[in-house]
């Protein structure tokens, strides 16, 4: 080979992609592979036949064969004793023997229903044998019982003489059966040894392509990924000028061209982009402080209003006490508006408090017993319990790091509201279920009230939503709302189960370790301390 031929077949091979090295490695590999396979498979095939052979047919052929010999001799040796004492206890044997005859005759004839030569030594003992009946056999077995049968002396020598034929035709039988035994088990040990030869052989072949297979791609694939890796992570370390160096198959150099150019690219766009993160961090500090200043307004907003109100409240109340019945019904509808409306506006000021509370205050995670959470909350509600005659069940319930507080503002939600939305005169029944589904703990809590329509599933965690006047159910549209933030606060969700048509179904998850909330915004010490009695 010339110069010129070499270095052409150079260029040729490194113009070769790492698909197309894979490709040649592995239908070379899977030729010789598929040959030894196919060797493997005929040599497998050989030996499960011979086995077959030797166990199905050839064995059980010589088993057989021997109680067939049995079941004759023990045919003669009965038709014998009747003969001599004409006892009809020796007839049994006789007869159970050709019984035992019919059927080992009929089972070795079906193991050997392709073997010629066992057919035939099995015609010639049948043969035999049947000589042997009809002259001796049968003709003694009909003698009359009692006494000894005359035929059987008359024919002693010749019965013999039959007898032998019988037992010659049963040993050449035999002897065939045992020599093609013998020689079916030397074939399978010859065989097993060629397989044993064939397998070595395909694993000395799977060691070798192992070894090359890792060795072409160490140095065809690893070896400039390494390289790749080395120059992106002198990249990725601020080393924006330095170069990425080709090396490999095609495919591979084609890649770290690629990714040069992006390289090039980067650096022309760094300034730029980092002029719009200096922006964006800018207007989310922006963010970040005016949310906390909403948060701290509408929470000192809702805390401002409390004393102006307890002042309405106070004053219409008084004013209920002293002059009802003075003045007109008019005059006492208006009084009684005013004590009502004051009345709800201080509950609504209270449920805003407790849920902007949410995240915010209560923020004490700790180990929490649900079981003991949700036995307090059924003593705050014993008394609407009663009242109501409500039936709470609950499964065995787990104990998860929490905020103790909100879960019980958890509990009394939603069990507040099943007790409250029930049909009017069915007791309520109330079962509480949880069930661990990865790293989340799922709850149910389903009651038989009046339940929910499907459109309003989602309406029904909107704060101030209700579905139903004042006058039919008291309460102010923010108990879901709250137990949605609490929930997901707690790195869960919420929701209304959809197929449960029998009242209603609330579904939600709670993690076992909730997530961080590092966002959270705690108002100063004055306010806390300001607003703890509003509670």
């Amino acid at each position: 080979m010339t110069g010129d031929e070499r270095q052409s077949r150079t260029r040729g091979l490194s113009a070769w992609t790492t698909r197309r090295w894979l490709r040649v490695g592995v239908a070379a590999s899977l030729v010789v592979l598929a040959l030894l396979g196919a060797a493997g498979a005929w040599v497998l095939q050989r030996t499960q036949s011979i086995s077959e052979e030797l166990v199905d047919v050839r064995s059980p052929a010589l088993t057989v064969a021997i109680r067939l010999e049995a079941a004759v001799l023990n045919q003669e040796t009965g038709i014998r004793g009747y003969g001599l004492t004409g006892t009809t206890d020796f007839i049994t044997p006789y007869r159970q023997g050709l019984a035992e005859q019919k059927a080992n005759r009929a089972e070795l004839a079906e193991l050997l229903r392709d073997d010629s030569a066992g057919l035939a030594d099995l015609k010639a003992v049948q043969d035999a044998v049947t000589t042997w009946q009809e002259r001796i056999a049968r003709p003694v077995a009909a003698e009359p019982p009692g006494s000894p049968s005359p035929l059987a002396s008359e024919r002693a020598a010749e019965g013999k003489a039959t007898f032998d034929v019988v037992r010659v035709a049963l040993s050449n039988q035999q002897e065939r059966l045992r020599a093609d035994s013998a020689r079916a088990r030397d074939d399978l040990l010859s065989t097993m040894t060629l397989r044993n030869w064939v397998f070595s052989a395909i694993a000395v072949l799977i060691v070798v392509l192992t070894a090359l297979i890792f060795e072409g791609l160490r140095r065809g694939i690893n070896r400039p990924l390494e390289r790749l890796g080395a120059d992106a992570r002198a990249i990725s370390g601020g080393d924006f000028e330095h170069p990425i160096t080709p090396t490999g198959p095609a495919d591979l150099r084609r890649l770290s061209v690629e990714i040069d150019f992006m390289r090039r690219r980067l650096v022309r766009e760094l300034a730029v982009s980092e002029e719009t993160r200096l922006r964006l961090d800018a207007q989310a500090a922006d963010l970040q402080r005016s949310n906390a200043e909403l948060e701290q307004f509408a929470y000192v907003a809702s805390h401002d209003l409390q004393e102006p109100l307890r002042k309405v409240s106070s004053f219409t109340q008084l004013l209920q006490r002293r002059y009802g019945g003075q003045l007109d019904s008019r005059a006492d509808q208006y009084i009684d508006f005013a004590v009502d409306g004051a009345n709800r506006m201080q509950v609504l000021i209270n449920d805003l408090l407790d849920f902007s509370r949410v995240g915010r205050l209560h923020n004490a995670h700790q180990s929490v017993d649900l079981d003991k959470v949700l036995e307090r909350t059924l003593s705050a509600l014993s008394v609407g319990i009663e009242e109501a005659g409500a039936v709470i069940t609950h499964d065995p319930l787990p104990t998860l790091v929490a905020d103790p507080t909100q879960l019980g503002m958890l509990w009394q939600n939603l069990i507040g509201n099943a007790v409250k939305f029930r049909r009017p005169g069915v007791a309520p029944k109330i079962h509480i279920t949880a069930a661990e589904e990865d790293d989340l703990w799922r709850f149910t809590v389903t009651d038989n009230g009046i339940g929910i329509a499907p459109e309003y599933t989602d309406k029904i965690f909107v704060i101030f939503q209700r579905l139903h006047t004042k006058d039919a159910y008291a309460g102010s549209g923010i108990g879901l709302a709250m137990c949605k933030k609490i929930v997901e606060f707690h790195g869960g969700t919420i929701a209304v189960d959809p197929t449960y048509h029998d009242g209603a179904r609330f579904t939600f998850t709670l993690a076992a370790q909730p997530p961080e909330n590092g966002d959270l915004v705690t108002l100063p010490e004055a306010v806390r301390s300001d607003a703890e009695p509003a509670r």
